[in-house]
């Protein structure tokens, strides 16, 4: 096993950080957007304001994604609970201008050298995709 690290690309948001903090640092947002969420791969979703869970195909289980911890507009920090492979993710925040915010997202896991080779692109593919989402989101008016 080793530690293992991806980091997104940076990403522009056209909003304050405060406005940010606000909705990726209360998971009840999600349900703003739940019907963009694929039923047929995610199912019996349950949402609070610091844990979601669900059911993921071919899981089995349920797993959940949990805030440890919130440094008000810098930081969410998140890890994920039930899952084989441990992880955390960081969103990082920084206010650069009035109605400019930048955005990464930072992966930390515990992985099998064999899995990485299998996920290294793909990860590092899905963090820069959740960046430009979380870009695109409405924060000045949520």
């Amino acid at each position: 096993m080793a530690d293992i690290k991806y980091e997104s690309k940076i990403g522009q948001i056209a909003a304050n950080d405060a406005a940010v903090f606000a909705v990726l640092s209360n998971l009840e947002n999600i349900n703003h957007f739940r019907d963009v969420i694929p039923q047929d791969k995610i199912q019996d979703l349950e949402i609070s304001s610091d844990r979601i869970r669900f059911k993921v195909e071919g899981l089995g289980q349920k797993i959940a994604i949990a805030i440890l911890e919130r440094e008000e507009y810098k930081t969410i920090k998140f890890g994920a609970e039930n899952l084989p492979i441990p992880f955390n993710i960081w969103i990082q925040l920084k206010q650069v201008a009035e109605l400019d915010t930048r955005i990464r997202i930072t992966v930390k896991t515990d992985m099998p050298a064999m899995f990485r080779m299998m996920f290294d692109k793909k990860m590092q593919q899905g963090l820069d995709q959740a960046v430009d989402m979380l870009c695109q989101v409405p924060y000045n008016n949520m």
